[in-house]
């Protein structure tokens, strides 16, 4: 749990803070934390490797708890993996008439989109196996809350890297919080440590 800690600490400052150290016309609140790692893009390893480090961090972290949950291990699996794959496979860059690799952009979209679709069915479905009522509604919200702020990305794309920093902060939050309880949450008592 405490690497998943850190690497949400670390995800904090590198999606705030890296922006002031990459190219000059990205924007905290036009750009997604992707066009941080983009390809030809200054820095971008550190973005990059931060989402490889939440993604094995996350699978750390909710393996053991979810022991007795076949579905939503696998679901965790996709979930850690995919995301880890998108540092590994780059955005196109978000500079004009910059050469790049346009199947690795294909792989990072593709992977995304998994990471996306996979968090909001791993909340939705911890739904189904935490017994206590508020948590129940907390993982329903969460995974509401994520696919609702990932459409408006796409609704709303002036803003979608607002969108994405709240998808980001509360979905790794959420997490923390669930697996948190260890092996207990499954009797709900993630949300008795509030």
């Amino acid at each position: 749990m405490k690497g998943l800690i850190i690497a949400y600490c670390i995800m904090l400052g590198v999606i705030f803070i890296l922006p002031a150290y990459t190219i000059d016309s990205y924007s905290i609140i036009s750009n997604t934390a992707s066009e941080l790692g983009a390809q030809e893009t200054p820095n971008a390893w550190v973005m990059n490797l931060t989402f490889a480090l939440l993604g094995l961090m996350t699978i750390l972290a909710g393996w053991v708890p979810l022991k007795k949950f076949v579905f939503q291990k696998v679901i965790l699996l996709v979930f850690g993996i995919s995301l880890s794959l998108t540092g590994v496979f780059r955005h196109a860059p978000i500079q004009e008439m910059v050469a790049y690799d346009l199947y690795q952009d294909q792989l990072h979209s593709f992977f995304a989109t998994l990471t996306g679709f996979s968090f909001t069915v791993l909340a939705i479905s911890m739904a189904f196996i935490l017994k206590d009522k508020r948590a129940k509604l907390l993982a329903l919200f969460i995974g509401f809350a994520a696919a609702v702020l990932s459409g408006l990305m796409f609704e709303a794309e002036a803003f979608k890297g607002i969108w994405q920093r709240i998808i980001f902060i509360l979905c790794f939050g959420w997490i923390i919080l669930v697996f948190a309880a260890g092996n207990n949450f499954e009797r709900g008592e993630a949300i008795e440590k509030l």
